[in-house]
């Protein structure tokens, strides 16, 4: 056990991030100003203290970071002169643990402590384990020195029989740390310490241990590849050789390539092919052309997924909730979707994966107006299956082979866009995006969308075959998601293949929802702004989606929302606007300028276009959506125009039909509505349709233009907020139309309130969103007579612009 005794006042010597143990004798550079006080004030104390022969003391005290520690080493001064580079130096002795006190005073400039000096017992005989613990201390370093080269210190490590001696010893390790050699230090007990500094060297050694055979194995991989290199090489030039002999050309690529396919685990018929075009690769030479199309093929077979399929994610609530936190609305194809899992998860709970040699793929056609997220629905179903995604644009393609592929024989022939995309999918089921697949064209190269139909269909796409590859592919696991703007322009028999799922646009509400959680966030970031530092009202959404925008889709609402962030972020780094700032609807009129579409019900009653006799308003579907569409009739002055029917607008033929037929109506059944059509045999009329440069067909504005017409000849107005869409027949029946929830969407975004439809369409509501139905009032019509009841305003509120229908 340890005990204190003998009180010492002597000068400290600091040590700055170095500890001296007892026993270790070390140079110390006196051109340190702290070095050389210390040792000149212990030289004048042992001259003053008139011991002959009195070697002059000072105290060895770690210096951490600015901080003395506790413990510090009674130290002797052995010699003073130079150091090996010439510069002054003293020769210090460690000769046991002082513990310090309290500062004091003394001569010289060093500093000055009181301590007591620590002395240290050891049982003699040592004890069993203190025995065995000295054993293996001295094993252990005798072990480190041996790996370092250093047999000259191993004997006098040997020699060492004191228990604290030997453990102070450790003090000349090099890989000890500063605070690992300070813990020795401040160890009392020799036992304790002796202890702790063989863990310190057993852990040291364990380290050594792993770095070397971490070192012996990189060593021994780079010999065995340097070894395998030379042997392949040396095997090359023999089987060259052998070749050369016996009049064989060389073929080392092809026997590369028959292990390769040997190796990879293809379908049965596709190994079967893959070695014939290794067979003919070995029997032709390198100066044949083919040899390098054959490479290529063979490259492309064995990169494909033939095997690889990706695990499909059966947590049906859990892809709702994926589908519905990217995408508001869109109710339709998130239930398709999520009806296909939930058969999936069935068929594959009974063993119904494979039925026939075909798997539970799907063809889905998304057709909706621009903007409405049809491309970006793709990614979100790959998303919510766990399958990957990859898109194949098919805007503007015209080459059948872009999808077949192209034929071996021709230079530079690659497989078709389909094999492809399941190549850098990966697997044999992703999710497959056809993007714009009604703008696909045919010309003297083929019609790709004739090619489409193997692949599109569920009843044979299991044995699709590309024209490059010629080996069957098994499509029959892929989701395709078709998108399109326009029906019409895709070819019947594809259309045919695929199941319809309508995107008809989104409603204000939904527009707003979009911006709020996912077009503002995004467009913040673009400007570089924080989510605090510029807020939008719903109410100032809201303006943006009716006023400022009006479209199916949400692309120039995100412009809209880019545009006034953009404007909030110029003005505060001009120093025109502090943050955080929130925009309100009254802030947007000075941010971005006036709105762009105002519902003609908030305009000025005599600004409206209704405001004369003969103006209604009809619904109609375009390729952006539905539409409000304004139908404008005129009757020529008798003396100077001639009889007839004029049309313009670039009206399409079943248009002129429809325009010709509600003029036939008019005229015979002008007594009966109370019309003064006597005269329009005599007179011209002339119905215009304004956006003259937008083309127009179809029959859906048969009522509008016989109610314009209606109107022109009885000086009645059009009521504002009535539009109306459905075909008229010459007996006067109003017959069914298309687009019906297209044409609904419409109307209220236009600021309509009243709308007729045909009363065969009215199935048709069923699809309109019922915050929609809420704020129109819709009413399904048979006749004429009654589109005519609804829509034309009382006759007294007319008599100002009767002259004008004159």
């Amino acid at each position: 056990m340890a005990s204190t005794s003998t009180p010492l006042t002597l000068p400290v010597l600091p040590l700055d991030d170095e500890v001296v143990l007892p026993g270790m004798v070390v140079p110390l550079d006196l051109s340190d100003t702290e070095v050389r006080a210390a040792v000149e004030a212990a030289q004048a104390a042992a001259r003053s203290s008139g011991t002959p022969g009195g070697k002059p003391r000072v105290l060895l005290v770690p210096r951490i970071d600015g901080t003395y520690a506790g413990t510090g080493v009674l130290g002797t001064v052995e010699q003073v002169g130079r150091l090996s580079d010439g510069d002054p130096g003293a020769l210090i002795r460690g000769r046991g643990r002082v513990r310090i006190g309290a500062g004091t005073t003394g001569p010289g400039a060093a500093l000055w402590v009181e301590g007591t000096t620590v002395e240290e017992s050891v049982p003699d005989p040592l004890p069993g384990q203190v025995a065995d613990l000295v054993k293996e201390y001295k094993a252990l370093a005798t072990s480190w020195l041996k790996k370092r080269g250093a047999w000259q210190v191993v004997d006098r490590v040997q020699q060492i029989d004191g228990v604290s001696a030997l453990a102070d010893n450790s003090g000349y390790s090099p890989f000890l740390t500063v605070a690992q050699k300070v813990e020795l230090l401040e160890t009392e007990d020799p036992v304790a310490r002796l202890r702790l500094a063989t863990e310190q060297l057993r852990e040291h050694l364990a380290e050594q241990d792993v770095a070397e055979s971490i070192a012996k194995d990189v060593q021994e991989g780079v010999d065995k590849q340097q070894r395998e290199f030379l042997l392949r090489r040396q095997l090359e030039a023999v089987r060259k050789e052998l070749r050369e002999l016996n009049g064989e050309k060389d073929g080392e690529e092809s026997d590369d390539y028959r292990a390769r396919v040997e190796a990879a685990d293809l379908p049965g018929k596709v190994r079967e092919a893959a070695l014939k075009e290794v067979d003919k690769l070995e029997r032709s030479s390198d100066q044949n052309p083919e040899t390098a199309w054959i490479r290529t093929w063979l490259d492309t077979v064995l990169e494909m997924p033939w095997n690889e399929r990706t695990e499909d994610s059966y947590d049906i609530r859990g892809a709702k909730e994926v589908l519905d936190a990217e995408h508001a609305g869109l109710e339709d194809v998130k239930e398709r979707i999520t009806e296909y899992l939930a058969v999936r998860k069935r068929r594959a709970d009974r063993g119904l994966g494979v039925v026939g040699g075909r798997r539970g793929g799907a063809v889905l056609a998304l057709v909706g107006p621009p903007g409405v997220g049809k491309t970006s629905l793709g990614e979100s179903v790959a998303h919510a299956m766990g399958r990957k995604f990859v898109r194949v644009a098919l805007g503007g393609v015209r080459d059948e082979a872009e999808i077949r592929g192209h034929r071996r024989t021709y230079v530079g022939a690659l497989p078709g866009r389909i094999v492809r995309a399941v190549k850098e999918a990966g697997s044999m089921n992703p999710v497959v995006l056809l993007d714009e697949i009604d703008k696909v064209g045919s010309d003297f190269r083929g019609d790709p969308a004739a090619a489409l139909l193997e692949v599109l269909d569920p009843a044979q796409n299991h044995t699709f075959r590309d024209h490059y590859l010629e080996v069957e592919l098994d499509l029959s696991d892929v989701v395709f998601l078709a998108t399109a703007n326009v029906l019409e322009s895709i070819p019947e028999a594809l259309l045919d293949r695929m199941e319809l799922v309508r995107l008809d646009g989104y409603t204000e509400d939904e527009k707003v929802v979009i911006a709020r959680d996912h077009l503002v966030p995004r467009q913040l970031e673009r400007a570089g702004l924080e989510r605090g530092e510029v807020a939008l009202d719903e109410s100032a959404l809201r303006r943006l989606a009716g006023e400022y925008t009006r479209e199916a889709g949400v692309r120039n609402l995100e412009r809209s929302i880019a545009r006034l962030l953009r404007k909030v972020a110029a003005q505060h780094e001009l120093g025109d606007r502090e943050l955080p700032f929130t925009v309100g609807a009254d802030d947007l009129r000075d941010l971005i300028g006036r709105p762009h579409h105002v519902p003609e019900s908030a305009q000025d009653p005599a600004e409206r276009r209704t405001s004369v006799p003969g103006v209604a308003t009809g619904l109609a579907v375009t390729g952006a959506g539905g539409d409000v569409l304004f139908v404008e009739a005129s009757l020529a002055d008798p003396e100077t125009g001639a009889a007839g029917l004029t049309l313009t607008g670039q009206l399409g033929d079943v248009m002129k039909e429809s325009a010709q037929i509600a003029l036939s109506f008019l005229r015979s059944h002008g007594a009966e509505l109370e019309l003064p059509v006597t005269g329009l045999k005599d007179r011209g009329v002339h119905i215009h349709f304004p956006a003259g440069a937008v083309p127009k067909d179809g029959p859906s504005a048969g009522i509008t233009m016989t109610t314009a017409l209606a109107s022109l000849l009885s000086g009645r107005l059009v009521r504002t907020d009535v539009a109306m869409t459905g075909e008229v027949s010459l007996t006067g029946r109003v017959l069914p139309i298309g687009g019906v929830k297209q044409k609904l969407l419409a109307a209220h975004r236009a600021g309509i309130t009243t709308v007729v439809i045909p009363k065969r369409n009215e199935a048709d509501l069923d699809d309109v969103p019922a915050e929609i139905l809420d704020k129109l009032e819709v009413h399904p019509v048979t006749d004429v007579r009654q589109v005519l009841e609804l829509a034309l305003a009382p006759a007294t509120t007319a008599t100002a612009a009767e002259p004008v229908a004159a």
